[in-house]
């Protein structure tokens, strides 16, 4: 069993792994931290408490996170992929009951609540998870056994720029403070998740056998995400689910093989967000410690 505190912005993916991880018997949720990115960090924590409440388990922590990145910029939204509230065509009722949502001081109390034995996904932007490495310095996590995150990717084209992930690319100065300072990342970037496409014929067949409490939602959310995909990308056979495979890629250790090199994040420029690593047969030892980035 691995206690999960789980970092996500809520679209149409992220919520695809919190129903994954609330289904998953090797997984535990002991607390979704929610911020913007596809969505408005508004949006991101009704989802979360949506789809908390849907699975029974509103007793998991909401942390409400940052607004935007750290430069100070305008955040930007993508309704055309994830919906106008990051379910697709789902809107969550507009009053589902009183929610409680905690500052992000709450992330150091789950820290400090589950000392080395913590894994730390994050799945969305990298903003609230740099915070506590600003506000607390390097210490901040020390007790956590792994962060697994979603982000960068290397050898192939971005999916927000020509060479920039949108998770790198939207906060690229959060990205390159949590790589330089988490120890113990895997990273999983575009050129792993792009290939985690699910058919169609998946869902539909989970759409009709699932008894999961997330039935209804499934193949809604997935084909309005799967729609987006086929217009960016035409010939695609399904849509990819970055997120969900990053969850697995931790209960499943075979899925995924991992080469350990430092990342940088390009923080300025046409390249801001390009995550950067050194894959020649004997790279520069830059330091003593590395990430581990999956691969095939």
């Amino acid at each position: 069993m691995y206690n999960i505190l789980l970092f996500t912005d809520s679209g149409v993916d992220d919520s695809l792994a919190l129903m994954y991880a609330l289904l998953h018997p090797q997984l535990n949720i002991v607390g979704v931290v929610t911020g913007y990115g596809n969505i408005t960090k508004e949006q991101a924590i009704n989802n979360a408490a949506y789809l908390l409440q849907l699975g029974g388990r509103e007793e998991i922590p909401i942390i409400a996170g940052a607004s935007g990145p750290l430069s100070g910029e305008l955040a930007t939204f993508y309704p055309e992929i994830h919906g106008p509230e990051g379910l697709g065509p789902i809107r969550p009722p507009a009053d589902f009951g009183e929610v409680e949502v905690f500052d992000i001081d709450k992330i150091l109390d789950l820290v400090n609540e589950y000392p080395d034995n913590l894994v730390i996904v994050a799945v969305g932007r990298q903003t609230e998870l740099a915070i506590p490495f600003i506000l607390y310095g390097e210490d901040a996590f020390k007790t956590v056994n792994a962060f697994y995150i979603m982000g960068g990717a290397f050898l192939v084209p971005g999916n927000v720029t020509a060479e920039a992930e949108a998770n790198f690319y939207a906060d690229p100065i959060a990205a390159n403070q949590v790589l330089e300072k988490a120890r113990n990342v895997f990273l999983h970037p575009l050129n792993i998740t792009n290939k985690a496409i699910v058919p169609p014929a998946v869902i539909d067949y989970l759409a009709k056998n699932s008894q999961s409490p997330f039935k209804n939602l499934i193949k809604p959310v997935y084909d309005y995400y799967f729609e987006a995909y086929k217009e960016n990308v035409p010939g695609i056979q399904g849509a990819p689910l970055h997120d969900v495979i990053t969850l697995s890629a931790l209960v499943n250790r075979n899925l995924v093989k991992y080469l350990p090199r430092r990342v940088t994040v390009e923080l300025f420029g046409r390249a801001k967000g390009k995550s950067m690593a050194d894959f020649r047969p004997k790279p520069e030892p830059e330091r003593l410690y590395v990430l581990n980035i999956s691969s095939e």
